[in-house]
C-alpha cells in the first residue's frame, strides 16, 4: 500500500478494509453452506429428501431476501458516510488551479506563482483544487493521498487534500488520454510551513493571479459593457463572485467558477434576466489559463469594478 501521507487517506484505507473484510464474510458463508449441502446432500447418502412445507420455503426466502436488502443498506450508508468527508471543502483552504492538458499539469499559485507538473504545498494546511481541462477527460489522482478526480473540458471540477507527511508524492493521470498518457505524471511536493512560505515569496513578475485577470479584463474589452460608465446595459461585474443571479425564464444560479466559465465562453447559456443577449463568445480568443486568471480577479472584494 501506498503510504498514509494525507489525513483523508487512513478513512479511505479503513472504508476499503472494512468492505473487504465484510465481502470476504459473506463469500466465506456462502462457500461454506455450498460445500456443507453439497456433501450432506450428495448422492446415495441417507439426509432426508422431501418437499419442504410451503411455509417454511416462504419464510425462509423472506428473511434471507430482507436480510440481504438491510445488509446492502447498510453498507451504502457506511460507505457513503466515511466517503462524504472528501466532498467536505474545508473553509479557507488555500486554492490552487489546475489547468490539463495532452500531456501536462499546469498549476498556478494565487500569488501568480505557476508550475508545470509539480505543485508545492505547506503541510498540514488545507488545499482546494479547481480544475478544468483544456482537451480531453484527465484525471487527477496522487496515491499516497487516496484522491483521484475525473478533469473536464468545459467543466470545473474540485478535490481537497490535507498532506500531513514531509516529502514528494507521485501525480498521475488516471484517464486515457492520448499518445502519452503514461507520461502525464508529476509530483506533490509537501513541504514544511517555513520552506513553502520562503518558496512561495517568488511571486511571477507579471503579478498575483487576480492582477493579471484585472489586466486581461481591461485588454478584452470587458469594461466597455461591464464597466461602471459604460454604455451597453449589462450585468454589473462587481462583487458578483457567490451572489444568486436571475435568470430569464425563472430560477437562480449562483456565480461560482462554473458559471463565470461559461458566461465568458458560452455566453447564450445563461443570460441573466431583463438583459439582452448580446454579449460575444470568447471561445478560441480566451484561454483556459485567462478563464482562471479573470476568475481569480472577479472573486476579488473590487472584482469587475476596473475602468
Amino acid at each position: 500500500m501506498p503510504p498514509e501521507a494525507s489525513t483523508l487517506a487512513p478513512r479511505i484505507d479503513h472504508l476499503m478494509l472494512i468492505l473487504v473484510g465484510m465481502s470476504v464474510l459473506i463469500v466465506s458463508l456462502v462457500s461454506a453452506l455450498l460445500i456443507v449441502f453439497s456433501i450432506r446432500y450428495r448422492r446415495g447418502s441417507t439426509a432426508k429428501r422431501g418437499r419442504l412445507p410451503e411455509w417454511v420455503s416462504r419464510e425462509i426466502e423472506i428473511g434471507w431476501t430482507a436480510a440481504t436488502f438491510f445488509v446492502a443498506l447498510f453498507i451504502f450508508w457506511f460507505a457513503a458516510a466515511l466517503q462524504g468527508a472528501q466532498y467536505k471543502m474545508p473553509k479557507n483552504a488555500m486554492e490552487v488551479h489546475v489547468v490539463a492538458k495532452q500531456w501536462m499539469w499546469k498549476l498556478e499559485h494565487p500569488n501568480g506563482r505557476r508550475e508545470i507538473n509539480a505543485l508545492h504545498v505547506p503541510v498540514g494546511v488545507p488545499v482546494r483544487l479547481v480544475m478544468t481541462s483544456q482537451d480531453v477527460i484527465h484525471s487527477f489522482f496522487v496515491p499516497a493521498f487516496r484522491i483521484k478526480q475525473d478533469v473536464l473540458p468545459g467543466r470545473y471540477t474540485e478535490a481537497w487534500f490535507e498532506a500531513k507527511e514531509v516529502g514528494t508524492y507521485h501525480l498521475f493521470c488516471a484517464e486515457y488520454c492520448g499518445t502519452d498518457h503514461s507520461k502525464m505524471t508529476g509530483g506533490i511536493v509537501v513541504m514544511p510551513r517555513a520552506a513553502y512560505a520562503r518558496w512561495s515569496r517568488g511571486v511571477d513578475e507579471h503579478g498575483t493571479l487576480a492582477q493579471q485577470g484585472a489586466q486581461l479584463f481591461r485588454q478584452l474589452g470587458c469594461t466597455g459593457c461591464h464597466g461602471q460608465s459604460a454604455r451597453v446595459r449589462a450585468p454589473s461585474l462587481a462583487g458578483i463572485f457567490g451572489r444568486r443571479q436571475p435568470m430569464e425564464g425563472g430560477g437562480f444560479k449562483v456565480a461560482d467558477e462554473e458559471y463565470i466559465h461559461d458566461s465568458i465562453l458560452q455566453p447564450q447559456k445563461d443570460v441573466v434576466a431583463g438583459y439582452t443577449p448580446v454579449m460575444p463568445s470568447y471561445q478560441g480568443i480566451a484561454s483556459e489559463d485567462d478563464v482562471v486568471r479573470l476568475i481569480a480577479y472577479l472573486k476579488t472584494p473590487n472584482g469587475g469594478s476596473v475602468e
